[in-house]
């Protein structure tokens, strides 16, 4: 009876904690939103004008040098691109951060401190689907019909989120104790977005006879693996191929449990440091 009640207690012990968190979750993700658009005349108008915008600039100077490749509806292609990116580039950046910021609020009460830079990345999905908006609008522009295939942008934005849950995580605990990361970490997302097929295409490399080493680091590049798998369901309309789902799947889960067992190893020392 009393292993039983035990465990009933534990459980009901979890189950507020977990409710406390998603509770501090919300209200730090609806905060976010507040700081975001605070004072702006535009609001949230700004999250669809701002791809559209830097789609038909980069689409005016880029296409000009991509007449060789095979790249279809370039526009669709490049903002797809281009939010997609975007999603990690604000979620790690503000997970970078997370922790530095939050040092007022953890110094006087006691949370899990997993909270902010998991938070970071619901914030930056939430700001990503007032993205996608801007994608309808240059659908029906271009007259792109969507079809079934849509469905592959749901798993495509879990496992990304997951990706840079991990990432955050790593990089929120590293910045704790080595402040350079955060101008390290700027340095890594300039050469990560040339790296990335966002305004260029792949077939560049091997219409070029690229040297295979560099294809193979663009192929296993996380970033072009989560944009493609986007791209399949909305620009080229197909399923992706099972390679492209693996490594999704694989860096996903290599770049949660590498920021999560970092992250539990070095938290209990972070109010040293903060």
């Amino acid at each position: 009876m009393s292993h039983t009640r035990a465990a009933t207690e534990k459980i009901t012990h979890v189950t507020s904690k977990y409710a406390k968190d998603r509770f501090i979750l919300q209200q730090l993700v609806n905060k976010d939103f507040k700081l975001r658009y605070r004072r702006s005349v535009l609001g949230v108008v700004w999250s669809v004008l701002n791809p559209l915008l830097m789609m038909i600039i980069m689409s005016f100077v880029f296409s000009y040098f991509l007449r060789g490749s095979s790249v279809e509806n370039y526009p669709l292609y490049l903002i797809v691109g281009n939010i997609t990116f975007a999603l990690m580039n604000e979620s790690t950046s503000a997970g970078l951060r997370s922790i530095i910021d939050a040092a007022p609020l953890l110094k006087k009460v006691k949370v899990d401190r997993w909270v902010f830079p998991v938070q970071k990345v619901f914030s930056a999905a939430f700001n990503f689907s007032f993205s996608l908006i801007a994608v309808a609008i240059v659908m029906l522009f271009f007259r792109v019909i969507p079809t079934w295939h849509l469905i592959w942008m749901v798993p495509a934005l879990l496992l990304l989120m997951i990706f840079c849950m991990g990432v955050s995580l790593l990089i929120g605990a590293a910045a704790v104790f080595f402040r350079d990361m955060i101008h390290l970490w700027s340095v890594v997302l300039t050469a990560w977005t040339y790296l990335t097929p966002i305004f260029w295409d792949l077939s560049l490399l091997t219409n070029s006879n690229a040297p295979w080493f560099v294809i193979a680091v663009v192929k296993l590049n996380p970033m072009y693996n989560y944009i493609d798998m986007m791209r399949c369901a909305i620009v080229y309309q197909t399923s992706p191929r099972l390679t492209v789902i693996v490594l999704c799947v694989l860096w996903a889960l290599a770049a949660l449990a590498l920021g999560y067992l970092v992250f539990r190893k070095t938290e209990h020392k972070f109010i040293l440091y903060i």
